[in-house]
């Protein structure tokens, strides 16, 4: 099958002509029919086979015709990060060259006077992130009522992130007779709660098992120690003995790590750069056009940029950590491995990682094979360092605590003997000074029991008994009596001073003053 048969326009058979491409990927073969006859499409692919250019091309065929009014967009497209969302723009821009239509990106990031601007002039395609779109909509610089097609492109990503609720929000505001293309990689329950919410009788499109791993992608695991430091040198060590490195992604959970990991690795020499989201548009944007490019062969990224990023011939990704969620682990080694190339994906593995890998070993549907053994053939810590290693109070290191103690610096270990030899030189002399040791001294005596004999002719013990009567209540009248009544206020209410609380020093009688 080739493009000319899935009823796209011949401007835009032209430029995937220029652009090099003769045969459709699977998604594209199967959604593109569907999207030109006005179907909802729930899409389900794994990265890196073409999704993006499955809901472009057939928009740019339906978009020839009609025109954009101001701040009403015709379409929207909506993406969980800025990076994805500059990546479709490319993808029009690239598709689109014999149009006239007008793209806008509204992405946090830039100011807000261009992106009015923008959407002033009127947008055939509105490229958004859900914040910033609803920045827009609530400063009355848009209205969605003009949608025609809808575009929520990596749902599970929109989940992972916390932009559903914003998605929902969305959703309601765009015409209830708009057409929706939902893409996603996995469906998970939540996904499929919203494709049922949001899609009307769609047509399922899955050319590939939810999260599974491209065959041309190798993939290893490398045991590690659990440190950060041991970690690091186990990375350096791997990007020097590996075979046709011409640039390479390397994952971290968090940002924080990344721009640590970042440095490392560039004050030992290695050209890289970072990308996370808490730098700035501009940081980002050159990050990734350098990478892009290859003028900074390595890319140390958190995954913000392991969704959908089109970065052609990626040769290798390295797992500094593993992943927390096993679908991540996928869409971390789709960055290698597309359209028909090979790629290497290695993944470091220390104590602690064993249920993350059974998940992902789980979810893939094969066991990954170790690089130079697993974390089994490794002794200790692997890899901690005697310094590095937190000493703990009472305990020794190494097997050398279980046979002999340990000798201390410039000092020959004491033997069994000579400390038994103080000792008794110890008891000698404290027996020469005329003192018992503490051991040795006579214990006090014990109290000595009376015979049975004896403790019965002694008189019984006389307990007092207390009179039945009520001489002690009549002693707590007799104090009240001589209390002095409390003041009270005009009202007669109130109590004015210490009234019954009068302390005891001042109930004392006072001698009469002699003169």
């Amino acid at each position: 099958m080739s493009f000319a048969d899935l009823g796209l326009s011949d401007k835009v058979l032209a430029a995937v002509a220029a652009a090099g491409y003769t045969e459709p990927t699977p998604i594209q073969a199967n959604a593109i029919p569907h999207v030109l006859a006005r179907r909802d499409v729930l899409g389900i692919a794994q990265t890196g086979t073409g999704k993006t250019a499955a809901f472009t091309l057939p928009m740019l065929t339906m978009l020839e015709n009609g025109r954009a009014r101001a701040r009403m967009p015709r379409t929207l497209i909506l993406e969980p990060t800025r990076e994805l969302a500059a990546q479709v723009v490319e993808n029009f821009e690239r598709y689109g060259t014999n149009h006239k239509l007008n793209v806008a990106l509204i992405i946090g990031g830039v100011s807000f006077g261009d992106q009015d601007a923008k959407l002033m002039r009127g947008t055939d395609v509105l490229i958004a992130t859900p914040g910033r779109l609803l920045d827009h909509f609530e400063r009355g610089k848009l209205l969605l009522t003009g949608v025609e097609l809808l575009v929520i492109d990596e749902a599970d990503r929109m989940l992972d992130m916390g932009f559903i609720p914003d998605i929902e929000r969305i959703v309601k505001m765009v015409p209830f007779t708009r057409q929706t293309l939902f893409f996603s990689a996995t469906m998970p329950p939540e996904i499929e709660r919203l494709a049922d919410m949001f899609l009307s009788n769609p047509q399922r499109v899955e050319v590939s098992r939810p999260a599974s791993a491209a065959t041309t992608i190798e993939q290893r695991l490398v045991a590690t120690g659990s440190e950060a430091a041991a970690k690091r040198e186990t990375l350096r060590r791997l990007m020097r003995d590996a075979k046709e490195l011409q640039n390479g992604l390397v994952f971290c959970n968090r940002k924080r790590d990344v721009a640590l990991l970042q440095k490392s690795l560039a004050s030992h020499g290695f050209n890289v750069a970072a990308l996370h989201g808490d730098m700035d548009q501009r940081a980002r944007t050159l990050a990734l056009e350098g990478f892009r490019s290859g003028e900074v062969p390595l890319l140390v990224a958190s995954d913000v940029a392991a969704r959908g990023l089109d970065i052609p011939a990626v040769s290798h990704v390295f797992n500094f950590d593993v992943p927390h969620h096993a679908e991540d682990y996928v869409h971390r080694i789709g960055r290698t491995g597309r359209a028909g190339r090979s790629g290497h994906a290695f993944t470091l593995i220390g104590r602690g990682d064993e249920r993350s890998l059974a998940a992902i070993e789980s979810l893939i549907g094969q066991p990954i094979p170790w690089l130079d053994g697993d974390l089994a053939a490794l002794s200790g810590d692997l890899g901690e360092s005697e310094e590095s290693r937190p000493r703990r109070r009472g305990s020794r290191s190494g097997s050398a605590a279980h046979s002999e103690p340990r000798a201390e610096a410039g000092r020959e270990p004491r033997a069994e003997g000579s400390r038994r030899a103080k000792t008794d030189e110890t008891r000698s002399a404290t027996r020469v000074r005329g003192r018992r040791p503490r051991s040795e001294e006579a214990p006090a005596p014990l109290p000595v029991e009376q015979p049975p004999a004896e403790r019965a002719a002694l008189p019984p013990r006389r307990v007092a008994e207390r009179p039945a009567d009520d001489r002690p209540r009549e002693r707590e009248r007799e104090r009240e009596s001589r209390r002095p009544a409390p003041r009270r206020d005009d009202d007669g209410d109130t109590p004015v001073g210490l009234g019954a609380h009068v302390p005891a020093f001042l109930m004392r009688p006072v001698p009469p003053r002699k003169d």
